[in-house]
């Protein structure tokens, strides 16, 4: 699920509703893991087109996919990255964010996953504008990257704007959910900070309430904590967007506890 709001996708998920029975598996052994809504939006241009077939191969993590890598063998990071700290940004809608850190942090390795082709194409337009060459990206389901990144690898992870789902009915297609939380927990280092920014107050009352269940605890001690934006912080479209909407931002950051805390 992710990042950026727009009228698209949940980034939590990359398959069709399928299944209701969640114990039930595809042939290739993958779980079914339902999607609502849409790996593509308008026409691609022509150079959104050549940076996927340029581009994209040559940013990938590794075996992500369950028909390549069926054992779900992590991934090897090192490799990827040269031993260099690795955040991950979940969803990362047009890149604005992802590359504005990877240009701030050449010291550290960026895995973005998005499913919104659109999205992912943008970014490569994006990556190769910046001359970034700290990114590895995933065009697909988070989860499906988070089964292969290894225990306790990542440093910092990023969930900004996320698709709101706001019926009540549709909470449950929200990545603040344990289906996506407790995975994440699991790559994320003891200590490592974990960002949640939203524009949508039933969406933060639920990320308090189960982040917080997933083995995190909130850094907030006073107001100021939350209304306002990290000192890194680079303002995304769908910000602005909230903006102009009368909506107000809300910047959440947690940090994932060690055994025994």
């Amino acid at each position: 699920m992710s990042g950026d709001q727009k009228p698209r996708e949940d980034h939590s998920a990359d398959a069709q509703p399928a299944a209701s029975n969640a114990a039930e598996k595809h042939a290739s052994g993958a779980p079914w893991r339902n999607f609502y809504g849409r790996f593509k939006g308008k026409t691609l241009k022509d150079s959104q087109k050549r940076y996927l077939e340029e581009d994209l191969a040559a940013l990938s993590p590794g075996a992500v996919g369950w028909e390549e890598n069926p054992d779900r063998t992590p991934l090897d990071l090192q490799a990827l990255f040269g031993g260099k700290d690795v955040w991950l940004e979940v969803g990362f809608g047009g890149g604005e964010h992802l590359v504005h850190q990877a240009a701030a942090n050449p010291d550290v390795g960026i895995i973005g996953a998005e499913p919104f082709i659109n999205g992912v194409a943008m970014l490569l337009g994006k990556i190769r504008s910046a001359g970034a060459d700290n990114i590895a990206v995933h065009p697909g389901d988070a989860r499906d990257l988070m089964d292969v990144l290894p225990e306790a690898s990542v440093s910092r992870a990023f969930l900004l704007y996320p698709d709101p789902w706001p019926k009540a009915r549709h909470h449950r297609r929200r990545f603040v959910t344990q289906e996506h939380l407790e995975p994440l927990a699991r790559c994320l280092k003891p200590g490592a900070v974990f960002r949640v920014a939203t524009d949508i107050p039933d969406y933060v009352r639920q990320t308090l309430e189960e982040v917080q269940k997933a083995g995190f605890e909130w850094l907030a001690e006073g107001p100021g904590d939350w209304r306002q934006p990290w000192n890194d912080w680079i303002s995304t479209r769908y910000e602005q967007k909230a903006l102009r909407e009368g909506r107000t931002p809300h910047y959440l950051t947690f940090r994932r506890l060690g055994q025994g805390q």
